[in-house]
């Protein structure tokens, strides 16, 4: 709960407390860090800061990288990362959860370039695909990556404990459930068999993140990404489905409609907002 210097003084006057416990109680929450996520100008700067670094290391790779080698991808990696966790520890000590956070965050980022360096150092890369289509295809062979950021990513979240770090590991269970059916499927990607896992393995996200909700709900919101990418697959998945019918359109209607109502009840504007769009 938020509350204010004049629901101090509010207190004050019914006797609740005294003008002196008043002011001693501001100056004690003035000097604590503010580590809860708000919209102002250090944060932003904070998370346009981060997701650069990160986008630089993932999205934006080109096949300048190529260059370096397995072996070179493989120690750029890791200094990086040494990098990341050292800012991170450091962050951590200050009391400042963001920064913290979002550097931790770039470290489990790091994983899957560098287990895509290791493969092409040992020469077990199976094909003449380059890291840059990592986020881009669907490939059986990006499982190795995957596991091991996953790995990763549950060892930094277990250790630093920051909602953020969650964002990483929903992200490659979306990207793994989307392989792995590939895989089962004999190599088949086609559009319909993307919607169709996307919508499933969504559900599946939501589930999980309802069950992290349950257990970690008085400590930190760790269960926001999950949600947010178990959302945006499920729902993108079932609206990208053909439908030629009153009835499935009906149906459609209906599910954002229960959509709607659940982010309501469990208080998850992300609900609200896809179910409203639908």
């Amino acid at each position: 709960m938020n509350f204010t210097k004049k629901n101090l003084e509010d207190a004050v006057n019914e006797n609740i407390l005294s003008f002196e416990q008043s002011e001693k109680l501001i100056e004690f929450l003035n000097k604590q860090p503010n580590t809860a996520p708000k919209f102002d100008f250090t944060h932003v700067l904070y998370y346009i800061g981060g997701m650069i670094a990160i986008g630089a290391m993932t999205l934006f790779m080109n096949l300048g990288w190529e260059s370096f080698g397995g072996v070179g991808i493989v120690f750029i990696s890791l200094f990086y990362g040494s990098v990341g966790l050292k800012l991170t520890n450091i962050f951590k000590s200050k009391g400042l959860a963001i920064p913290a956070g979002i550097c931790g965050t770039f470290v489990i980022a790091l994983t899957p370039l560098a287990v895509y360096g290791i493969q092409h150092a040992l020469g077990v890369w199976p094909d003449d695909s380059v890291y840059r289509e990592y986020h881009r295809y669907i490939k059986w062979h990006w499982l190795y990556m995957e596991l091991s950021t996953l790995a990763v990513g549950v060892i930094i979240a277990w250790k630093y404990k920051y909602p953020f770090l969650i964002m990483p590991i929903a992200v490659t269970l979306w990207y793994l459930t989307m392989d792995i059916a590939v895989m089962i499927n004999g190599g088949d990607y086609s559009w319909g068999l993307r919607k169709l896992v996307s919508m499933y393995s969504g559900l599946l996200m939501i589930a999980l993140a309802f069950w992290v909700d349950i257990r970690s709900h008085n400590k930190a919101d760790y269960s926001f990404w999950i949600y947010l990418f178990g959302v945006i697959a499920f729902w993108g998945g079932m609206s990208l489905q053909h439908s030629d019918s009153e009835l499935s359109k009906f149906i459609y209607f209906i599910i954002n409609l229960f959509m709607i109502f659940t982010g309501v009840l469990i208080v998850r504007k992300v609900f609200v907002i896809f179910g409203a769009i639908g």
